[in-house]
């Protein structure tokens, strides 16, 4: 059976030249490079595969050696950019009525995240959450864009009020987090949440703020026209690998099968039978991450290796040797000093 390729809507990711001046980036000359099709280009549907998204922000992260392209990209996004989803949202009643209409069609968006819209007693909230296993240098750029364009359309859609609002992201703090401090009425938290995500909270009754350019027929075309498109979008991927990249991404302390059930708003029982299908194991999966995570704080030779093995979930140092030299074929420490067999270095 053929699998079916996530595409992503290409628009976004071109107007990294926008942030980027002609002389650190030739864009046109980047896609010849990279093979990308020509109608990136030309085409405002055009999309890229998962695949596609990463090679290029690579690419441009290389080239560059900057780190901030997620932030600028994601200030300069506005409702009007996500076509008829933001077509949608400019004609709804309320500026919660708005992100209720971008959280059920965020599959238009970015088809490679899951948006939820919360709302409390005198705040909203925005919770995005991957849908697809990522890079790590494509993780913190995508936590970064959408945090960013999600505050700026909320507060286009706002009138400029003057909304008090957290900006909670699961990443370490860049090094351009000074950035971040010069923007008004935000506070912004880092390495919150046990997995990736964006949390946006707003100090408002969203319900109340009503939108000047509501308009009821409009509202309706653009809802018929997203319910058709959204047929059409399939969010693929295993789930296995959406494991596998939230538990690398949970800091120094494993998060167990419960708490990566509760992140993805299912049971255990039905997080394990999904996995089955996929002919794997959160243990097996847990196993893998936990020697990949062993392996890079050993060569990074930071942490001691008994505080290596207490991060990893292990109850003492023994076991966590014990466990390391099944796989590895050698001590922690002797893989420290690079006294690995030479099978394994192979």
């Amino acid at each position: 059976m053929k699998k079916t390729q996530l595409l992503v809507p290409a628009r976004y990711y071109l107007r990294l030249s926008e942030v980027l001046t002609p002389e650190q980036l030739d864009f046109a000359q980047l896609i010849r490079e990279l093979h990308l099709p020509p109608m990136l280009l030309t085409e405002p549907d055009a999309t890229l595969s998962q695949q596609q998204v990463e090679r290029l922000l690579d690419e441009v992260c290389r080239r560059t050696g900057r780190t901030d392209l997620g932030f600028r990209l994601g200030r300069l996004l506005t409702v009007s950019a996500h076509s008829f989803v933001g077509f949608g949202m400019l004609n709804s009643p309320n500026v919660e009525q708005a992100l209720y209409f971008v959280a059920r069609y965020f599959r238009l968006v970015m088809p490679s995240f899951r948006l939820r819209y919360v709302r409390g007693a005198g705040f909203g909230e925005l919770h995005f959450t991957p849908a697809v296993a990522m890079s790590h240098q494509c993780l913190l750029f995508h936590l970064e864009a959408i945090g960013m364009a999600a505050l700026r359309e909320v507060r286009d859609l706002s009138d400029g009020l003057k909304l008090d609002a957290v900006l909670s992201l699961s990443m370490p703090a860049p090094s351009h987090a000074a950035l971040y401090r010069g923007i008004p009425n935000l506070t912004t938290q880092f390495e919150v949440d046990q997995g990736p995500a964006v949390r946006l909270r707003v100090a408002a009754d969203l319900g109340a703020i009503p939108l000047t350019t509501a308009d009821t027929n409009a509202l309706k075309v653009a809802e018929d026209r997203c319910r058709q498109l959204i047929q059409k979008v399939t969010t693929v991927g295993r789930l296995g690998d959406l494991i596998t990249m939230t538990l690398s991404e949970t800091g120094e302390q494993l998060a167990t099968q419960g708490e990566i059930a509760g992140l993805f708003n299912i049971s255990t029982r039905t997080l394990n039978r999904y996995l089955q299908r996929e002919n794997t194991s959160f243990r097996e999966i847990a196993r893998q991450v936990q020697h990949a995570l062993a392996r890079d704080r050993l060569k990074a030779g930071i942490m001691p290796i008994t505080e290596i093995a207490f991060s990893l979930g292990f109850s003492d140092a023994a076991n966590f040797t014990r466990a390391f030299r099944a796989v590895e074929g050698c001590s922690p420490s002797e893989f420290r000093r690079g006294l690995r067999p030479a099978k394994a270095r192979a």
